[in-house]
């Protein structure tokens, strides 16, 4: 049997959970703040699999092993990491309390709409995005990915942000809770003592009742909405046919970035926040600028508008994980190049002028993409006199998308949280 413990903010474990053990592995911290039974041998984490082989020899011999982690290790914990190794039922887990539960605790605020990421040894940019597209974040922090990081990006994209710093939880003598913006947390050094991140946009941060928990239960039960969901002029919106199989091309999720080029409206901009990701919608008109922060508002999600022509602007931009380029143009090739250049997944391009297909396909093609495509051809019921129905045609459209192979995007390292196994 392993028995795991969460120490819960820094609250160190009874003496009783260790009697008669003869390993106990953890980090650093978590070690030096027990006492170990006379002969126990003693494992500080660092990489975990020579922990797990170590437990392995233990288990097989059948002697007793302890191990403790930080807060819940069931929640994005070295939970997991044991129960894959070596099945649940050999597991004895004794969880504390989460960092995350007790900073919100510490703020006043509920978090059962919280999104809760790790940025412990992964690329920080899906923290970031989680940031700027969700009104209640808690990011657990590791080296390169702390309260600097996050700040420094966020200044950028999201400065009315507020960061929750939470250090040395549930220490009586070093705990320490501030909120700063993220251009002031950008600025300091913050040490290894914080604990978790809060970021909150507050005039949001307290949100409806729940039934459901988690940030994804939010999300909505459809999309490709009826072009009367958002104010257009003269009809100029990408048709809810096309935006349907755009976002299934998309392919938006929470944690990632796209952009809406030329984006008119900003329907499918608006779309893609809906289902989670950060969105930079970007147009060259001052009108559409503005009915595209209103329908943004409309409903209820956050759209970075950057007001300029691409490819130009798109420059000072991070790069994409998926791009979709509307409108047209002369410059349409260009700007499908430029995209094509900077998306890490995908390019989905919208076009009615037949002259441009190859110049698009050669474009997505050119940078390393896979390229389909289909037109697109509809017919909506439509009344007429004397209570019968029509087929009303609507204009075709040629929709392309580019496919960057799987073998170069990657996401980096997928290891365990400083929340279930402490630093």
């Amino acid at each position: 049997m392993i028995t795991v413990v969460g120490t819960g903010t820094g609250v160190p474990p009874d003496g009783a959970v260790l009697a008669g053990a003869e390993l106990v592995v953890g980090g650093r911290r978590h070690l030096d703040a027990v006492r170990l039974p006379e002969g126990a041998e003693r494992v500080v984490l660092g990489p975990l699999a020579p922990a797990l082989e170590t437990v392995e020899k233990y288990v097989a011999e059948e002697r007793r092993t302890v191990v403790l982690a930080s807060g819940d290790p069931g929640f994005l914990g070295i939970v997991r990491a044991l129960a894959e190794r070596f099945g649940p039922e050999l597991l004895d887990v004794r969880p504390g309390v989460s960092s995350v539960a007790a900073a919100f605790a510490r703020v006043g605020l509920p978090w059962d709409d919280a999104v809760v990421v790790s940025a412990h040894g992964r690329d920080p940019r899906t923290a970031v995005n989680l940031c700027r597209a969700h009104p209640k974040v808690a990011v657990l922090t590791g080296p390169g990915a702390g309260p600097a990081e996050l700040g420094a990006a966020l200044a950028r994209h999201c400065p009315d942000r507020v960061l929750v710093v939470a250090s040395s939880l549930g220490d009586p003598e070093r705990e320490r809770i501030e909120r700063v913006a993220p251009a002031r947390a950008a600025a300091r050094d913050w040490g290894n003592a914080v604990s978790v991140v809060l970021c909150l946009d507050e005039p949001r941060a307290l949100g409806p009742v729940r039934t459901v928990a988690g940030g994804a239960a939010g999300r909505p039960g459809g999309w490709a909405l009826e072009e009367t969901a958002f104010a257009h002029r003269d009809s100029m919106i990408t048709k809810f046919e096309v935006r349907a199989l755009a976002l299934a091309r998309l392919g938006p999720r929470p944690g990632e970035s796209v952009w809406d080029v030329g984006a008119g409206s900003g329907s499918v901009a608006v779309e893609c926040a809906r289902l989670g990701a950060a969105v930079t919608a970007v147009e060259k008109t001052a009108d559409g600028v503005g009915r595209i922060r209103a329908n943004a508002l409309a409903h209820g999600v956050d759209v970075r508008v950057v007001h300029g022509a691409a490819p130009t602007v798109l420059s000072d931009l991070d790069d994409p994980d998926a791009v979709f380029v509307g409108g047209g143009g002369r410059d349409l090739p260009v700007v499908v190049t430029a995209c094509a250049r900077r998306a890490r997944r995908t390019v989905v391009v919208a076009l009615a002028a037949l002259d441009r297909v190859p110049a698009v396909r050669e474009a997505l093609t050119g940078a390393g993409f896979t390229c389909d495509g289909v037109l697109l051809q509809s017919s909506r019921l439509a009344p007429l006199p004397g209570d019968v129905t029509r087929l009303a045609a609507t204009n075709p459209v040629f929709l392309l998308w580019g496919v960057r192979p799987p073998a170069e995007t990657g996401n980096g390292f997928d290891g365990i949280d400083r929340e279930g196994v402490a630093q």
